[in-house]
């Protein structure tokens, strides 16, 4: 929401090579409750300036000796890489107004000044300009969280099932009217389990406990060898792999049977540093699997 405050204390950059439309530009702002001026004579400096201030508004006259008002846009373009260019151009010639505009200008002010034209216009563009940094932030903010979104929905889903959801509009509501599955001819499965993990629990902490299972899921995880073919999930003390889930693969088991060793490798470097010395049982199958949402309201799969 862009305030009256918010407006009266945009940045403003006046630019022109006569001292005395500088001062005038300059004293009806400042009657005017703007709080942030700037002013320079030299047009050369105008880029440099913006750079490091970021003016929400430039007040740049066009006919000045050196380098004019057309060069110095030419030269804004560079850095308003987003295509918007806070400029409000001053001019003596009705010819130049249009040329201006074609320029990138946003608007123009004409000579001599005309105390509630100056106010009126650069009012109305200090508002259209905090409005568009404003969407701008919110937009980027959206795809920001889109991104997290998917990120999410793809660490709890196969890609196959995440790029389904995504595309049904009861899902954005946030129920489902009908099961979401996905079928695979093959796929291999893979079971990891703790052995006698009852009687460990029975000496140790939940802080313990949780810290144990936490480094091991994590000590599995980093030893996948494709982990874009593979998709995981922990029960309890057990790790769950299921892997040709999200590509068609053509030695399935011999993945499956890498992964089986990625984790006993894993579970020994465990023990290598650690006072708990754990075991594991593995089981492997392959066959037809289908994956579904089973939930209407909360995302979760099953296999």
């Amino acid at each position: 929401m862009i305030t009256a405050r918010d407006i009266l204390q945009g940045r403003i950059l006046i630019v022109d090579d006569q001292e005395a439309n500088v001062l005038l530009l300059e004293q009806m702002l400042r009657e005017a409750h703007y709080t942030s001026i700037s002013t320079t004579m030299d047009p050369s400096q105008v880029c440099e300036l913006h750079l490091t201030n970021h003016y929400d508004l430039i007040l740049l006259d066009l006919q000045m000796p050196g380098m004019d008002g057309f060069q110095v846009m030419e030269n804004l373009k560079e850095i308003e890489t987003g295509g918007y260019l806070p400029v409000l151009v001053v001019t003596a010639q009705p010819s130049h107004k249009l040329r201006a505009l074609q320029a990138g200008a946003k608007d123009f002010v004409s000579k001599p000044f005309d105390l509630p034209e100056v106010l009126l216009r650069v009012h109305n563009m200090l508002e259209v300009r905090l409005l568009h940094q404003e969407t701008k932030k919110l937009y980027e903010r959206i795809l920001a969280e889109q991104k997290v979104s998917e990120r999410l929905l793809l660490n709890v889903l196969p890609g196959a099932l995440a790029e389904r959801l995504q595309a049904r509009p009861d899902a954005k509501a946030g129920t489902f009217t009908e099961l979401v599955t996905e079928s695979y001819a093959e796929v291999s499965v893979l079971f990891a389990d703790i052995l006698a993990f009852t009687k460990f629990t029975e000496g140790a902490s939940a802080e313990v406990l949780i810290g144990v299972l936490d480094e091991i899921s994590h000590r599995f995880v980093e030893g996948i060898h494709h982990p874009s073919m593979d998709r995981t999930r922990t029960i309890g003390n057990a790790y769950l792999a299921a892997i040709g889930l999200t590509d068609e693969m053509a030695e399935r088991t011999i993945q499956a049977s890498r992964k089986a060793l990625d984790i006993i490798e894993a579970v020994d470097r465990f023990n290598e540093h650690s006072r708990y010395k754990l075991n594991l049982r593995i089981g492997m199958d392959v066959g037809a699997e289908v994956s579904s949402i089973v939930h209407q309201r909360k995302v979760v799969c099953d296999l």
